[in-house]
């Protein structure tokens, strides 16, 4: 298979690694990225294999807790400009209104309802949005939260919208822990919420990759057998640091983890706090924006 430079440049961007690396992997695995993403890794040059698709697309996630319903949502728009529309925003707003009133249980069911304050339905009311706005608008996706403590968290103006669901005992407010929390997770974006939830499918897949590392280290290859996987479950810790929000250092205080913070905020407050769910949105993750040449435009017009 023909390794093209575009595929060099989007293996670059996922690992960080070289190049001239880059194109040894594609070259070696055929041209299949995730195969080279772990051929990167095996060799020692990729520290994680970042899998999420190229983030493109405009709009805005949002996030909000409305009569003690948490909801999140993200909507699209084709540009940056009408994702700050006033317009727009009251828009994705009424959305969150609607998850919040109408506990749709799906995507399909959410365009189907009533749309907050209106005889229209969400996808008429988007119809009329596309009309007065004049860009095309989608409604994405959703989570909603009826149960517990929510506590929502909004970066960059609606870059991200992070909605974190607790189970709160002894009458304590859990705002402010609530909203470290998922300032952790707009930040680092864990996979995993505890390491009780990693599978054996990744310990496996992580292990692997560990004992391939080891085997490609002139000073680790001659250990025995038992030796590596001492090793490799020792740092199994080191991936859960990495993964997982709970075992994760608190980027408010290096000396402790996310878990111990939250426990003993908690503590202090004179209650006791248990993470529930968490569910993070990036506008436009995973949405290949189409790449426009505002050259060959401008030729084309001038012709």
């Amino acid at each position: 298979m023909a390794i093209t430079a575009q595929d060099v440049k989007a293996l670059r961007e996922m690992t960080g690694v070289g190049m001239m690396d880059c194109k040894k992997a594609l070259a070696a695995s055929d041209g299949d990225m995730d195969k080279a993403v772990e051929w990167l890794r095996e060799k020692g040059l990729a520290a994680s294999a970042k899998k999420a698709g190229r983030i493109a697309a405009e709009g805005m996630a949002y996030a909000c807790v409305i009569d003690g319903v948490g909801v999140v949502v993200e909507v699209n728009a084709e540009t940056d400009f009408v994702g700050k529309n006033e317009k727009f925003v009251d828009f994705v707003k009424g959305v969150a209104s609607t998850v919040a009133a109408c506990a749709p249980a799906d995507l399909d069911a959410l365009m189907e309802c009533k749309y907050s304050g209106t005889d229209l339905t969400v996808t008429q009311q988007q119809q009329e949005m596309v009309l007065v706005i004049g860009e095309n608008i989608k409604v994405r996706r959703f989570a909603r939260f009826a149960d517990g403590t929510s506590v929502p968290y909004i970066h960059a103006g609606g870059k991200i919208g992070v909605l974190v669901n607790l189970e709160v005992t002894g009458g304590i407010d859990a705002t402010e822990i609530g909203k470290d929390m998922a300032m952790q997770i707009a930040a680092l974006n864990p996979r995993f919420l505890d390491k009780s939830q990693v599978t054996q499918d990744v310990l496996d897949e992580e292990k692997k990759i560990l004992l391939a590392q080891m085997d490609n280290d002139p000073k680790m290859a001659s250990k025995p057998a038992q030796v590596k996987e001492k090793i490799v479950e020792g740092k199994l810790n080191k991936f859960y640091a990495e993964n997982c929000l709970l075992q994760q250092t608190f980027v408010k205080d290096n000396d402790v983890t996310v878990e111990q913070y939250m426990n003993a905020a908690a503590k202090k407050l004179g209650g006791a706090i248990t993470l529930k769910d968490a569910v993070r949105f990036e506008k436009g993750e995973g949405i290949e924006k189409k790449q426009e040449n505002f050259a060959e435009e401008i030729a084309k017009l001038a012709q």
